[in-house]
């Protein structure tokens, strides 16, 4: 059946969503949604996999690792392939080998051959994200920005707290295989809805592949991600840490000159970044999502370890978090629309950080209803500072800088997930050896959570760079700065 090509819409009314832009919004979330679970519904079939496969639990985190280096070394690509392929083509691909590495890792017959089937899940996946919100962005114009950024960031904000318990479901009642096996009719569902109802798009042109940046940006994420992975092992100066990262640090750093130098334009466009909206947009989801993922480290072990809950329990403690995630995407975003993204994000700041406070004063005593109302609330404000915060940074772009936009902060918010998880983890592992000398269990998550505390509090910084204004808007299909221009062409 060929594609259809939706009628444009919101010329005439471009803040209204019509049903074309609510199926690509439906479409892409479904093809995204598996791809943020595996990130990480896997984590708890560790033990299961390593009995599975007679190996030990370092060779079996290469099953997580792999996944995660195959992300990091496609994104930066995401935004020259939707230029020089097409979005939506690019973005069927990307599925479908996201599909075929699912399908191979579930009949896996060693642990070998499920490392390598991940890494393939990965180069599908870390495309579909960026593509995503790059797809959406372009189509929902400033309007409309704030609620379909809502519905884009449903899989991104609920994957890791669902993730788990889905996971631990499968691991305890049917096979590990299953954390596999439930992508394939989720994936081929995505696939069949986006060869209909995805927009038929060409190439923007055909931009020449910035190979220098790419052999430097794609391994320095790699590097850099994989030593920070390590130095929840063996903290930052490890033998397995310092290396890696320092590595990627300094080819990160040679990317950043050549992208600054380059005649042509480069793997990603660091001079977007002159715009205050989107770096400080930037910024905001770096040091949160610092905040989200090292506390999403914590909370599952410190339900397991501090207060004795089963894996599934613990999964399931996590959903008042999802609960509040879910009251901030049907508030805040009209809000987001109509509201200052500044002012907005503030608020989302100082709900997150109430939300997280109660953690570092808890024992393995407090209650059932103070732990979930603590992670309602935290769930809201993480919600209320992402939605403004997304929006933002598309509002101000033009159509054309969508792609390598997108990329440049899917980037910026994996490794602040990253670098949140590697400080926790070595901070708690330092707490947890310090037991010896006197310290509880409890004092060592008290700690840590002393962290999760401070990257929630540095986001008040950028955040404060957002615009303060309410967003004055353009027709959907112009940029602000097109809208202005005509504007004054007219008068």
């Amino acid at each position: 059946m060929p594609p259809r090509t939706p009628k444009p819409s919101g010329a005439a009314q471009p803040d209204q969503i019509d049903s074309g832009l609510w199926w690509l919004c439906g479409v892409l979330v479904l093809g995204a949604v598996t791809t943020l679970l595996d990130g990480t519904i896997v984590n708890v079939s560790i033990d299961a996999l390593s009995h599975e496969f007679d190996a030990s639990l370092g060779t079996i985190q290469w099953t997580i690792t792999g996944y995660l280096l195959a992300l990091s070394l496609v994104v930066p690509l995401s935004g020259w392939a939707m230029e020089r392929f097409g979005a939506r083509r690019m973005w069927l691909t990307a599925q479908a080998l996201f599909l075929v590495g699912s399908v191979l890792s579930g009949i896996a017959w060693s642990i070998e051959s499920l490392v390598v089937f991940r890494v393939i899940q990965g180069l599908g996946g870390g495309m579909v994200m960026p593509m995503a919100q790059a797809m959406l962005a372009r189509a929902a114009g400033p309007a409309r920005m704030g609620r379909v950024m809502a519905v884009v960031s449903v899989p991104a904000m609920l994957a890791p707290v669902i993730g788990p318990v889905i996971g631990g479901v499968f691991v305890d009642q049917l096979s590990w295989r299953w954390i596999f096996f439930v992508n394939i009719p989720i994936g081929l569902a995505a696939i069949v809805l986006a060869w209909m109802k995805l927009p038929a798009d060409r190439p923007t042109g055909r931009p020449r592949l910035d190979v220098a940046g790419m052999l430097m940006l794609s391994p320095g994420l790699a590097f850099l991600l994989y030593g920070m992975a390590q130095s929840g092992t063996e903290g930052f100066t490890g033998s397995g840490s310092l290396p890696w990262t320092a590595t990627g640090a300094v080819l990160i750093a040679g990317f950043a000159a050549h992208a600054l130098r380059t005649r042509h334009v480069p793997l990603i466009d660091l001079r977007l970044f002159a715009d205050r909206g989107y770096s400080a947009a930037v910024i905001t989801q770096f040091t949160l999502n610092a905040a989200v993922f090292g506390a999403m480290f914590l909370l599952p072990l410190y339900f397991q370890l501090d207060r004795g809950d089963s894996v599934l329990k613990a999964g399931l403690m996590l959903a008042p978090q999802g609960v509040g995630y879910v009251i901030a995407m049907v508030v805040a975003g009209r809000a987001t629309d109509r509201l200052s993204p500044g002012s907005l994000a503030l608020v989302g700041v100082v709900l997150t950080l109430l939300g997280t406070v109660p953690f570092v004063m808890l024992d393995s005593g407090s209650g059932w209803l103070l732990l979930a109302a603590a992670m309602t609330v935290r769930g809201i404000g993480v919600g209320v500072v992402t939605l403004p915060s997304l929006a933002a940074a598309y509002r101000s772009l033009p159509p054309a800088a969508m792609p390598r936009a997108s990329s440049a902060m899917n980037i910026f918010q994996r490794l602040g997930g990253s670098i949140g998880t590697a400080v926790v983890a070595t901070v708690l592992q330092q707490a947890l050896a310090g037991r010896g000398q006197g310290a509880s269990l409890n004092d060592a998550f008290n700690e840590s959570f002393w962290w999760v505390v401070a990257f929630t509090a540095v986001t008040f910084v950028p955040v404060l760079l957002l615009p303060r204004k309410p967003p004055a808007f353009a027709p959907a299909n112009q940029s602000p700065v097109a809208g202005r221009e005509a504007a004054s062409a007219g008068h």
